[in-house]
Formats: structure tokens, C-alpha cells, sequence
């Protein structure tokens, strides 16, 4: 069910009111508001057109709304009711619409998975399958309780990566804004005073006023050249099946970030499978959703070739233990939850394991990462001085003699 802003004149009096409604399609929209009492004058549908509003669902308000559900519907509220509360309380725009159509789907006698199915952007496969599964079984409320903690376990894990990311990169723009610095303001001046001396410039000054003189004169070709690259990198890895899948087999073996990330994906995939068994999902649907919670393209490739196993009869440990990029505590804890029936909570451990794991590696890496970047920003700026300040003292030194 989508949303339009309409225009109208009322029939009895003539005034032009504005406002929105929910319907399937314009034309429903249309008769919507002829039975109301309208004349529609306009009807746009909500979201379209260039200065369409942006704002979008993050993260947050999914794990709000969801955490919020989960306490009303596990408090005994009907869930038309719950959803109408929680629409109350949300502070977020495009969270509260959402949550408006979900209420008037349900209320039109769709179940609560096919109308969370209608925003694929905002719930992902994992969220709708123990939806589904939660719908099922009687324990909603229970489903929604494990997708808000997981949801908060993933955000945070990712909130420490991009910190982890964050000092290198200010680091990185630091460097390059006093070699910039230099570059602009003082190596031209070292040409200027061989200039005036009559001196040959040492080699390496030599290179740097080139580097100097190139960059003075054709910023504005440097400046397209950063910009197209960066948004040619941004569209191949975000628009394109190639882009994505040299991107994420990159990360699987990059150098320091390689092992964090095949720990975040083993991560995933252990408890992602572990909330689809103990709510009661089939063991291959389980490890589908498992797979495609992972969010890494060559992982999801590697890690399907267990599916067929798996549909012919072979235990889970048995069809992930030979996988690339499976980590050995995985199969091995879903081999002991295999003989003593609790395969659900081995994976959640080996989960756990992977990531404690996770924090001590993002801790050690940012430790390493700062001398290296000194050690790199000394070597840098200690070749721009090398060329600027040295020639100077040998210049100063020969008109003295």
C-alpha cells in the first residue's frame, strides 16, 4: 500500500484542502476521496519527483521499532494496537509511515509478513523470515526480542570496524594537507631564492618544484581525476555484479583487515542460523537466510555449495566444514549440537567466540595502525624538508664561505 498527497476541492463548500491518504493505486486513491467528499484536483504518490524528500530508515529506528513491538505484543496487546502505539511514539518521518501502512495492511486482512514484505529496503530476508516463523509459532514477540539483539550485537560490531577506519583516515588527510601546505607555500619560494642566487636547484628540490609547478597549474585536472575516480569506484562497487565482487574479495584478503572481516562474516552466518533454528525454521531454509545475512557475494558463492549436502542428507558440520572462508569452530561446535540436540545454542557460541574475537582484533589493530601511519607522515613530510630547508642551510652556507 502506497501513500499519495492530494489536492481537493470539498463538494459542499468549495475549499481546497490538502493532505495524504493510503491506497494501492492512484486511481483507488482517486475514488478514495470522491467518497469522502471530494473533488481531486491533484494526486502525487509520496517519495517521486526531483525534490522528493530523502530521509530514509536507519538502523536505529528499525532497532527501536522493533525492540518497542516486541515489549507491547509481549505485554498482551492485540497487534494492531501495538503497531498504532508504536507509530504514536516513533520520532522518525519515514519509520512512522511505514509503520501507518503496515497498521492499515493488517487491518485489511493482509498477515504481518506480507505486509512487512512490501518494504524489502527496510526488513531484509533475515527480518521477514522470523517474522514469518514468529507469526507461525505463536512467539512474535520472542522473534522480534532476538532480531532488536541482534541487530544491536551487528550495528555495534560495525560502529567499532568504521572507528577502527576513522584514525587512519583523519591521519591520512592530515598528511596530505601539509604536504599540500608545503608544496604551495614553500617549496616556490626556495625556487624563487635559487632563482635570485643564480643556483643550480639539487635534484630532489628539482622534483618537488615539478610536483609544485604541476599541480599549481592543472589542480582543476587533478581535482576531475580525484573526482572521477572516486565516483567511478563508487558506482562499480555499488551498480555493478564485477564492482561488488572484486570489492568483497578484496576485503577477504586484505592486508590487516582480511582476518576481522572473515570473523565478521563467519560471525553472521553462525548467529544469524542459530536465530532461524531455535524460532523454529527448517535447517535449509536456516542456512539460506544464514548465507545471505553475511552480505559478502564470494562468501554467499562459497558458502551455498553446502545447500546440496545439506538436501540430500548431510548434517550441517559435515557440509561447511570444507568451505573456503568457514572458520573451524563453526562446524566443529555444530557437530557437538548435532549429537546432544541443542545445534541452535553451539552456533550461538561459536558465534560469541568469533566475536570476542572480533573486539580484541579491532583493538590491535588500532594500535598498530597509529606508528605505522607516523612512521609513513615522517617519511613524507621528511622528504619535502629534505628538498626545501636542507638546499637552503647549503645555500646560506656557500655565501658565507
Amino acid at each position: 500500500m502506497k501513500r499519495y498527497n492530494y489536492k481537493a476541492k470539498e463538494k459542499e463548500t468549495g475549499k481546497i484542502v490538502k493532505g495524504s491518504v493510503q491506497a494501492e493505486t492512484e486511481s483507488i486513491a482517486g475514488r478514495l476521496l470522491i467518497d469522502q467528499g471530494y473533488i481531486p484536483q491533484s494526486i502525487t504518490e509520496e517519495g517521486t519527483g526531483f525534490f522528493a524528500s530523502k530521509s530514509r530508515v536507519t538502523t536505529k529506528d528499525r532497532i527501536m521499532f522493533t525492540r518497542q513491538l516486541s515489549t507491547l505484543i509481549g505485554a498482551g496487546l492485540p497487534l494492531a494496537v501495538s503497531l498504532r502505539t508504536v507509530s504514536e511514539q516513533t520520532q522518525s518521518k519515514a519509520m512512522k509511515s511505514i509503520v501507518e501502512e503496515i497498521l492499515a495492511s493488517i487491518e485489511s486482512g493482509k498477515t504481518l509478513f506480507d505486509s512487512f514484505s512490501q518494504y524489502p529496503d527496510v526488513f531484509n530476508g533475515v527480518y521477514l523470515a522470523l517474522i514469518k516463523a514468529g507469526e507461525v509459532s505463536g512467539t512474535l514477540d520472542l522473534a522480534l526480542k532476538r532480531l532488536a539483539d541482534q541487530e544491536e550485537k551487528d550495528a555495534a560490531m560495525m560502529s567499532k570496524i568504521r572507528g577502527a577506519l576513522v584514525y587512519p583516515g583523519i591521519i591520512l588527510v592530515v598528511i596530505i594537507a601539509v604536504l599540500a601546505f608545503m608544496m604551495v607555500m614553500v617549496v616556490p619560494q626556495v625556487k624563487g631564492l635559487y632563482e635570485d642566487m643564480g643556483e643550480e636547484l639539487p635534484e630532489l628540490t628539482q622534483i618537488l618544484v615539478n610536483l609544485s609547478d604541476f599541480f599549481g597549474n592543472f589542480w582543476w585536472l587533478v581535482l576531475i581525476i580525484v573526482v572521477a575516480a572516486v565516483g567511478g569506484i563508487w558506482y562499480a562497487v555499488k551498480r555493478t555484479p564485477t564492482g561488488r565482487h572484486i570489492m568483497d574479495n578484496f576485503k577477504l584478503h586484505a592486508p590487516l583487515f582480511g582476518g576481522l572481516f572473515r570473523k565478521l562474516y563467519v560471525s553472521r552466518f553462525a548467529r544469524t542460523a542459530e536465530m532461524m533454528l531455535a524460532t523454529g525454521v527448517p535447517m535449509l531454509e536456516s542456512v539460506k537466510i544464514a548465507i545471505n545475512a553475511t552480505s559478502n557475494v564470494v562468501v554467499e558463492e562459497e558458502y551455498s555449495k553446502s545447500l546440496e549436502p545439506i538436501k540430500g542428507g548431510k548434517p550441517l558440520s559435515e557440509s561447511i566444514k570444507e568451505r573456503n572462508y568457514m572458520l573451524p569452530l563453526v562446524p566443529q561446535m555444530a557437530s557437538i549440537g548435532e549429537e546432544s540436540g541443542k545445534i541452535d545454542e553451539m552456533l550461538g557460541k561459536a558465534a560469541q567466540v568469533y566475536e570476542n574475537e572480533l573486539d580484541e582484533q579491532i583493538n590491535s589493530i588500532s594500535t598498530m595502525i597509529e606508528p605505522i601511519l607516523m612512521v609513513i607522515m615522517a617519511g613524507l613530510i621528511g622528504v619535502v624538508i629534505g628538498g626545501t630547508l636542507l638546499p637552503i642551510y647549503s645555500l646560506v652556507n656557500s655565501v658565507a664561505a
